[in-house]
């Protein structure tokens, strides 16, 4: 294994937030085996399929005891740009695809509107869509440190395999998680923010968009979302 080889194995696994490796002791004619001798596939090779096979039917948190389906995630695998919000509702525990009722659909236009009005040829599928836990909390309520930390390193895993240039944190959970911040969407958003070394836009959650009076918010996400389709397709 050449020294770029082990520099990319050690920095996969201190992504995933391994701080100590195990290296037994080699002795005898192993010692000897010359470098080009090593297999030239040891280097972790990560996918979404991987990582939902890992995932399997996850007894890892409570959250498990209510849900009906795992959301894993949609979209492209090749996708630019990566939206995150906080948890499956009721439509998305029920279908096993994130942002399929109201709220999905009202992401869905906000989409394809403003790429269409902005000149950008895309639509939904193009794009990746994801949250920071896979199953439902119940009623909907905002899921516990313990919760996101135990389905955070799946996030985290989709995100390293898709690369995108750009992530969009839908709502206050999503930008906790990413930024590791106590701050609220109004003081993050309209602002470039790092994932790693990734650009963050933070921006409103869809669903507090449907409440009636939150009209400028409403403008201000389509706003944020105009600056990171021109910075993730121009």
């Amino acid at each position: 294994m050449n020294p770029e080889q082990l520099r990319q194995y050690l920095s996969f696994y201190q992504d995933l937030g391994v701080k100590h490796i195990y290296r037994p002791p080699v002795s005898g004619p192993q010692d000897s085996l010359p470098q080009d001798s090593l297999p030239q596939d040891s280097l972790p090779q990560d996918s979404l399929l991987k990582i939902q096979q890992d995932i399997g039917d996850c007894r890892r948190c409570r959250l498990c005891e209510g849900r009906s389906k795992i959301v894993f995630g949609t979209g492209s695998e090749q996708a630019r740009l990566v939206l995150v919000g906080e948890g499956p509702g009721a439509d998305e525990d029920a279908q096993g695809i994130p942002f399929v009722g109201r709220a999905g659909q009202l992401l869905t236009q906000m989409i394809e509107n403003t790429a269409s009005k902005e000149g950008i040829p895309i639509r939904r599928g193009d794009v990746y869509i994801c949250n920071v836990v896979k199953c439902r909390p119940p009623e909907n309520r905002t899921p516990l440190p313990d919760e996101m930390e135990i389905c955070g390193q799946f996030l985290t895993r989709q995100l390293l395999v898709l690369r995108p240039k750009a992530i969009c944190a839908l709502g206050s959970t999503a930008a906790k998680a990413l930024l590791e911040t106590r701050d609220g969407v109004t003081r993050l958003r309209g602002h470039w923010h790092k994932w790693r070394d990734i650009p963050v836009m933070v921006t409103y959650h869809p669903s507090y968009l449907l409440r009636p009076y939150n009209q400028n918010a409403k403008r201000e996400a389509w706003e944020d979302l105009k600056k990171v389709l021109h910075f993730v397709y121009d």
